[in-house]
């Protein structure tokens, strides 16, 4: 137990050092898990657009203790090399919790995220698992379009 508390010590919270890969099921259970708004992030590596939107959501993760940020990352589509995803979270110095999403047909699960989303990247599905409220952005992410939907989301 204390060399786990020393390596945790040692590499703090950071998101950089481990990205969990998870199916849809572990997904769905972690968009739902707790009371805290979330703000979930559909996104890769070759997204320019979704890593333009990324300082807005890590702002956010820094700043709202409110508001739960996880990035899904969805670069398994297209190739199965763990180390890309993770070098990229390590050069960007993410802080935001990331996953990856490893699941290969999207016309099967991209339903089940929400049934509005027509599988473009980047995409931010904003819910409160308290009150059932859900707000899917599609598109490049504007720091007002996130403040607003998560206000949306809490009332």
């Amino acid at each position: 137990m204390k060399k786990l508390f020393c390596l945790v010590a040692f590499f703090g919270s950071s998101a950089a050092y481990s990205q969990a890969i998870v199916k849809l099921p572990e997904l769905q259970e972690m968009m739902n898990e707790g009371k805290q708004v979330k703000v979930i992030n559909f996104w890769a590596t070759w997204c320019a657009p979704c890593i333009k939107e990324m300082p807005f959501l890590e702002r956010l993760n820094r700043e709202n203790k409110d508001v739960k940020v996880l990035l899904v990352s969805l670069d398994f589509d297209l190739d199965h090399d763990q180390s890309k995803i993770t070098g990229f979270v390590a050069r960007k110095k993410i802080q935001s919790e990331v996953v990856i999403l490893d699941e290969s047909d999207p016309s099967k699960w991209i339903e089940k995220i929400d049934k509005n989303w027509s599988g473009a990247l980047p995409a931010t599905l904003v819910m409160n698992p308290t009150n059932g409220k859900r707000k899917l952005i599609q598109g490049e992410l504007k720091k007002d379009d996130l403040e607003k939907s998560i206000a949306e989301v809490s009332q």
